[in-house]
């Protein structure tokens, strides 16, 4: 479970994964070495899961983002394709979903031709893939890896 602390830690650090210790210290009101201690703790738990840099897509040159609805040949409890899908660069997530689709993937490419060579030559060419549906992001309004921390007594 996590107390009041752990989550004024995670707060901090899922604005800035950068900030430092010593300011999560001076921030949360404890001593550097106790605040170092919980936030190695936090991690051994794996809540914590690792540190990464958000990087700006359009500034890569990838305008166009596409969510990929997958159809597979995979039988139940049979994750290949997923794994498969996964190790491609383009594809940033893949997520097993309920319903008449079997993953659901994002996917970030250049402009509609490049999403075009991923959608037949990358996914296109992997044996169990039946099927694919492709909704193109027009606009985003809100994207984030951030979870929302409820406090303890609302869990």
């Amino acid at each position: 479970m996590l107390d009041d602390i752990d989550r004024r830690i995670l707060e901090l650090l899922q604005r800035n994964a950068r900030v430092s210790n010593a300011d999560i210290a001076r921030e949360i009101g404890m001593a550097q070495s106790a605040t170092l201690e919980r936030v190695r703790k936090l991690e051994e738990r794996g809540v914590i899961q690792g540190y990464e840099a958000r990087l700006d897509p359009l500034a890569l040159g990838l305008s166009l983002t596409a969510f990929v609805s997958v159809r597979s040949s995979d039988g139940p409890g049979d994750a290949s394709t997923a794994y498969i899908l996964a190790q491609l660069p383009e594809v940033q997530e893949v997520h097993a979903v309920a319903g008449d689709d079997c993953l659901l993937l994002k996917i970030r490419a250049r402009d509609t031709q490049d999403l075009k060579r991923i959608l037949s030559e990358r996914i296109g060419s992997i044996p169990k893939v039946t099927s694919t549906r492709t909704t193109i992001v027009l606009d985003t309004l809100k994207e984030t890896i951030a979870v929302a921390l409820d406090p303890p007594d609302a869990a």
